[in-house]
C-alpha cells in the first residue's frame, strides 16, 4: 500500500509538472508564450484564440510593405503587431513583433516599461545604431531591440550620423518601442 502511494505520488507530480500553462507573455529565445518562430500566419487563429486579430492592409503602415496583424485581448489592450514576410501568404512567418503590453517581458525580465539601466544590467548591447528621430539598440544574443526617442538624450546627440555609445545614453531613459526581429539572416 506505502509503495502504491509513492507511486501514484511521482506519478501526480510528473503530470501536474507536464499540465503546467507556459507563460504566455515570457520572451524566450524562439518563442513570445505561445508564438514561436515557426508559426504561420494561417496559424495565429488557434494561438490567439481567446484574443481579436486584426488584419491591416500594407497601405495602412506607410514603412511596411506587408499586410500586418494587430492582436487585441478581449478587453481591447493591444497586445502586439505582428508582421508577416508576405502578408498575402498564409504559409508565411512572422519576422517582426512590436510589443505593447508590459506584461510582455524576456527572460532576464525586460519588459516595456523597463530603463536602459535595466538593459545594461542584464543584457550584452551589440549595436547601437542612430536614425533620424530615434536610437536602435539591439541586444546580443536574442531577437529583441528597442527604440529610444532621441528626445531622452543630450542635445548633442540628436544629430544622424553622430556615433552614440552605450554610456550617452541616460539610465532613466525609457523604451519608444520594445521589439523582436525574427527574420532569417541570409
Amino acid at each position: 500500500m506505502k509503495n502504491t502511494f509513492i507511486a501514484f505520488s511521482i506519478i501526480s507530480l510528473f503530470f501536474a509538472s507536464c499540465s503546467k500553462d507556459k507563460d504566455p507573455f515570457l520572451i524566450t529565445a524562439d518563442a513570445i508564450g505561445h508564438l514561436t518562430k515557426e508559426i504561420k500566419v494561417n496559424q495565429l487563429d488557434s494561438i490567439f484564440a481567446q484574443d481579436s486579430i486584426v488584419k491591416l492592409g500594407a497601405d495602412s503602415n506607410l514603412f511596411s510593405k506587408s499586410e500586418q496583424i494587430e492582436i487585441y485581448e478581449k478587453g481591447g489592450e493591444k497586445l502586439l503587431l505582428l508582421t508577416p514576410k508576405s502578408g498575402q501568404d498564409p504559409e508565411s512567418k512572422i519576422t517582426h513583433i512590436q510589443l505593447f503590453d508590459e506584461r510582455y517581458k524576456t527572460e532576464k525580465g525586460i519588459h516595456l516599461n523597463s530603463t536602459f539601466k535595466d538593459v545594461k544590467e542584464n543584457y550584452t548591447i551589440s549595436s547601437i545604431l542612430n536614425t533620424m528621430s530615434s536610437v536602435i539598440v539591439s541586444l546580443a544574443e536574442t531577437d529583441v531591440y528597442i527604440t529610444i526617442d532621441k528626445s531622452n538624450l543630450p542635445a548633442s546627440l540628436t544629430e544622424p550620423g553622430i556615433k552614440i555609445q552605450e554610456s550617452d545614453i541616460p539610465d532613466q531613459t525609457k523604451f519608444k518601442f520594445f521589439m523582436l526581429d525574427w527574420e532569417e539572416k541570409e
